[in-house]
């Protein structure tokens, strides 16, 4: 055989290997499942305007809980508030009206231990200590390699098991991707969505307190301020490319949805906040919600954790499944035909 045979044949056989890599590649991806977690408002303590903080550094806050994010390959939740160690704010005076929270940097650590890999900055405390609070939490995220999203045109991303995600944060306000423009909001999502394989939405929207627990058709108001038509924006941004949806800011649970194969759950309440919060009635019923998706990010299951907060704001299990049963309710109410069902031990079925 001649040489010049030999090297196509030698060619050929390379292009072959290459090919057989790829389509198996391919296909490994194809059957990946990937497990998210994700909670609602995460309040760690403040030390403003007097000291309003977990002893240990925090790093008690979540050992009731921490087994439960076991095995999830994404974690999520908001940051409510600002991380750093001293700064002004001109959102208020020093009263103990005064709710302005600044959690000290050392205990951004516990955040790194349960395994949080994204943090919504996108709500309406991240600037309570304006410009210097905001670029700190920034840099103390940064450091702990937890991705964040919440100013304006900025996301994260992760590979997992070979697969591109996407977390993009809004919430009802100009200094962040802004979940009142629309549009906006969905030439964002169609753009990431061309370049990557799971995009996951976080928002920070609707009326607030216990009475706020039900999903409308309209623009949701506290007090006199816009906090957006949140069904209108959820399905929005899933009809431009987003594949799970979930909420925070009300400080209740909420009913959740399939819509176009994609879940939305439109409040966690809050998870963890610790002093400065109402954990009265329903206000203190949180959950930790679990879900499966595949790689093109289509919802394959899903489980409630129901978690309650004992005081001062620790995050326990509420053997009462309280959580389980009034998000039934809701979804039902709200949702109907496309209302997520839960049995008796937090698993979704329709």
């Amino acid at each position: 055989m001649s040489r010049f045979l030999k090297n196509i044949l030698i060619v050929n056989f390379v292009l072959l290997l290459m090919l057989y890599a790829v389509e198996k590649d391919e296909l490994s991806k194809d059957n990946v499942i990937l497990s998210v977690s994700c909670v609602g408002d995460i309040m760690l303590g403040t030390s403003f305007p007097k000291n309003y903080l977990p002893p240990n550094d925090g790093k008690d806050i979540f050992k009731n809980v921490t087994k439960y994010f076991d095995g999830s390959d994404i974690v999520m939740g908001n940051l409510e508030g600002c991380i750093a160690d001293s700064g002004k704010t001109a959102k208020c005076d020093n009263s103990e009206n005064c709710y302005a929270f600044r959690m000290p940097t050392k205990y951004s650590t516990v955040l790194k231990d349960v395994g949080f890999n994204f943090l919504s900055l996108a709500n309406n405390h991240i600037n309570d200590f304006g410009t210097y609070g905001r670029n700190s939490t920034i840099d103390v995220l940064d450091t702990l390699n937890i991705g964040w999203s919440g100013p304006p045109n900025t996301f994260a991303k992760l590979t997992i098991k070979g697969v591109n995600i996407v977390f993009i944060a809004f919430c009802p306000y100009s200094h962040s991707n802004d979940l009142r423009n629309i549009n906006r909001a969905k030439k964002i999502v169609t753009n990431l969505a061309k370049q990557n394989d799971i995009i996951i939405v976080s928002f920070h929207g609707g009326a607030e307190g216990s009475d706020a627990l039900r999903v409308t058709d309209s623009t949701e108001y506290y007090y006199e301020e816009n906090r957006g038509n949140l069904k209108e924006f959820t399905h929005a941004v899933i009809d431009a490319g987003a594949d799970f949806v979930f909420g925070h800011g009300p400080h209740v649970l909420r009913g959740m949805e399939i819509y176009n194969d994609r879940l939305i759950a439109y409040s966690l309440g809050n998870f963890a906040t610790y002093k400065r919060f109402s954990l009265n009635g329903n206000l203190g019923k949180t959950a930790i919600l679990n879900v499966k998706l595949n790689s093109n990010g289509q919802f394959i299951s899903g489980k409630i954790i129901p978690i309650k907060q004992i005081y001062p704001g620790i995050p326990v299990f509420d053997k009462t499944n309280y959580s389980i049963k009034l998000i039934n309710k809701l979804s039902m109410l709200d949702f109907k035909e496309n209302a997520i069902l839960i049995d008796s031990k937090g698993m979704f079925y329709k």
